[in-house]
């Protein structure tokens, strides 16, 4: 089932580097991909994901797969 995610795009300069969202009531999310049209850190987006069961190296985040995404006005 799909949610939406309202937050800030960040680039996260751990270990090899990776994309996040973190929500505006501070849940973070790791796309897994992060669509590059989202890859602007500090920018606010808008996205209807869903909800993965992914193993990945960051330990940060919950992983998603983002199915609709939009840029918004900071």
């Amino acid at each position: 089932m799909s949610f939406k995610i309202v937050g800030t795009a960040k680039y996260m300069d751990l270990g090899t580097g990776f994309w996040g969202i973190v929500s505006d009531d501070g849940n973070e999310y790791l796309p897994m991909p992060m669509p590059d049209q989202l890859k602007l850190d500090g920018h606010k987006v808008e996205c209807k994901a869903v909800k993965i069961d992914a193993m990945n190296m960051f330990m940060w985040g919950e992983p998603v797969r983002i199915v609709s995404f939009k840029t918004l006005n900071p």
